[in-house]
């Protein structure tokens, strides 16, 4: 035999193996990577994911939650395990934001992107006596710039670009409605129906309860549509005209260069995932919106997001 067929032989017999062992995937338990606490709302989901992922890839997925360093650790982790499909996490919101601030080299071009299965946008909420329309509210902050406090959680956290963001949008500035910080939603709200501030931005998970409790309501969402849950709430473009939508997101991902049908494979069960009736049912029962978008369309999303956080923190003054 002539080296040249030795040769050709062997590289084929190479590919045939690589094709099989990519074929068999996956052979043994895959870890899912959550870079936040045990009992939170993104450990919550991705549980209900892994246990739904077992059923359509055939093998178990392993929870393990990575914390510290506001998500950091966790999403390090993530873009640094070996790229062949036993190690994937779950992203989140705050990726769209480390590389702004400086605090990581973080962003979703440093990861195989599998799916987005959750969005939930931004809201404003007004108490139940407060302003009928976001117009009206903007009309009050423009009559008295700094006199409506907001609040929705730390300082250059979504929350509070998802208000600066929004006062850019319309040719005002941060200093239009101040932002008082707090540890979460949960004070803020409170702060709000005690009438200490005005205005909360935060996710209709959040705020849920206190509107059902008719101490809260939602003028507006900061989404492109109105979302199906909440068919009476309007969108900012539809009512100040302006193209501005922010939110919460949390997606699958895994480290870069995750082969092509280990990824395929991942997206596609993912797509199965979103439509099951648990997840469906979990998810609406928490109010935790449902969004699917694998491969180029979950990138195209992330885009789209990188840039919308960028210039709410540009505008409030918290970009690098």
């Amino acid at each position: 035999m002539s080296l040249m067929r030795k040769l050709f032989l062997s590289g084929a017999l190479l590919v045939a193996a690589a094709g099989q062992a990519l074929a068999a995937w996956p052979e043994r338990p895959i870890t899912l990577i959550v870079p936040w606490s045990a009992g939170g709302g993104t450990d919550a989901t991705a549980r209900i994911v892994a246990t739904l992922l077992e059923k359509e890839l055939g093998q178990p997925v392993n929870v393990v939650n990575r914390t510290g360093g506001g998500g950091i650790v966790g999403h390090t982790e993530i873009a640094n395990a070996k790229p062949d499909g036993y190690t994937l996490g779950v992203i989140t919101t705050e990726l769209s934001m480390y590389h702004w601030i400086g605090s990581a080299p973080l962003s979703h071009g440093d990861y195989s992107l599998v799916a987005l299965y959750n969005t939930d946008p931004q809201g404003v909420h007004v108490r139940a006596d407060g302003p009928k329309t976001v117009q009206d509210l903007v009309a009050a902050i423009k009559a008295n710039p700094g006199k409506h406090k907001a609040s929705g959680a730390n300082q250059g956290g979504a929350a509070h670009l998802a208000l600066v963001g929004l006062l850019n949008a319309i040719g005002l500035t941060p200093q239009h409605a101040p932002w008082v910080p707090t540890d979460g939603s949960a004070p803020s709200l409170q702060l709000l129906t005690s009438r200490a501030i005005d205005i909360v931005t935060t996710t209709m998970p959040e705020a849920q309860t206190m509107v059902d409790a008719g101490e809260v309501r939602t003028i507006a969402l900061m989404r492109p549509e109105r979302d199906a849950a909440y068919p009476n709430v309007p969108t900012i473009k539809e009512t100040l005209g302006v193209e501005w939508s922010l939110g919460a997101w949390r997606g699958i991902a895994g480290p870069k260069g995750l082969p092509e049908p280990v990824l395929q494979r991942l997206s596609d069960a993912m797509a199965k995932v979103v439509e099951a009736p648990d997840f469906t049912s979990f998810m609406n029962a928490r109010k935790f919106g449902i969004e699917y978008a694998g491969g180029k369309d979950f990138e195209a999303f992330l885009a789209t997001a990188d840039e919308r956080f960028g210039a709410a923190m540009k505008a409030a003054g918290l970009a690098k």
